[in-house]
């Protein structure tokens, strides 16, 4: 196991969530809020919480809930690329962790491609399971989270059987394996490029 540049390990299965908060006035971005490591989102003020108010707070044009998450990589290294600010989401704190470039639509979409500058460093572990989607033209994508704010059954037992559930665009698969070896994907030196699927399950590409 590579422990050079790991800061933290046994992440997989910790639940959290993140607000984004979109600002499209001036200079166009959006920052992206998480509550790990501060807490591990609690149900019942994550379901309180309200997009509109949340955005008025914080003079956004509009907030995303992107959650309940839950982390499926071992490790996490991370060079601070964004200054960590601290906001109080209706009783969660949160750290800005984040930002995404702005391109055209900046509505939810999936199966798409959207640049995070997060600075960080994922760490799978040999012999641990992952999950991955494959582009028609070759790019691999390996799960980082899974979300159950769109399938409250999911869970990460049921990751394996998911292709099933998916409306995969044409020419994309999805598998799962045992690695026999650890997996790192590192964008401490550029940004990270990374998608989501209907679900709202997020994946990384895999340089």
């Amino acid at each position: 196991m590579t422990t050079s540049g790991r800061l933290l390990s046994n992440l997989r299965g910790m639940r959290y969530g993140e607000v984004l908060l979109a600002y499209l006035e001036g200079e166009q971005r959006v920052e992206v809020f998480n509550s790990f490591p501060m807490n591990q989102c609690p149900d019942e003020l994550w379901r309180a919480l309200n997009p509109e108010t949340l955005a008025k707070e914080a003079n956004a044009t509009f907030a995303i809930l992107n959650g309940p998450r839950y982390w499926l990589m071992d490790g996490i290294g991370k060079v601070q690329n964004v200054e960590p600010v601290i906001r109080d989401f209706g009783g969660i704190e949160m750290r800005r962790v984040a930002t995404i470039e702005l391109s055209g639509d900046v509505a939810r979409t999936f199966y798409q491609e959207r640049h995070v500058n997060r600075g960080a460093i994922w760490y799978f572990d040999a012999g641990s399971r992952v999950h991955e989607l494959t582009s028609p033209d070759a790019k691999t994508y390996v799960m980082q989270a899974y979300c159950t704010g769109v399938d409250e059954s999911l869970t990460e037992a049921s990751l394996s059987d998911l292709g099933a559930k998916l409306a995969l665009p044409a020419g994309w698969s999805y598998s799962s394996r045992v690695l026999d070896v650890e997996l790192v994907v590192d964008t401490t030196s550029h940004v990270a490029t990374v998608l989501q699927d209907e679900l709202e399950n997020t994946y990384t590409l895999v340089d």
